[in-house]
């Protein structure tokens, strides 16, 4: 994976290692597609040297991610949000987390 990166004001792509964040006139490739860019007539093109292994999530970021996400879905009841109901409505059954509320009007 890289990512291509135009420069219009000195008329050059610039292939390096995949972007963190989104910007203007850049675009992401495929290892296929980034080996074999081509630029416009009289451009010129920047292949930055990277080892695109170097850039790959590794095991201890995965699982610091899986970590966080277990911890974020695990129910903590200091974290519990009352259930409000409606002035003037009943609770009259329920499924999961949806309820059906009636109105005593």
């Amino acid at each position: 994976m890289a990512t291509l990166t135009y420069v219009y004001s000195d008329c050059t792509a610039v292939l390096g290692p995949l972007a963190i964040s989104s910007e203007p006139h850049t675009y992401d490739l495929c290892s296929v597609h980034a080996d074999r860019l081509t630029a416009p007539r009289g451009w010129d093109v920047v292949r930055l040297d990277f080892d695109p292994l170097d850039f790959e999530p590794s095991t201890d970021d995965l699982e610091a991610l899986a970590d966080a996400v277990r911890e974020a879905a695990r129910p903590r009841p200091d974290r519990q949000i009352p259930e409000l109901v409606p002035a003037g409505t009943v609770e009259v059954g329920r499924r999961g987390h949806l309820r059906v509320l009636r109105s005593v009007d």
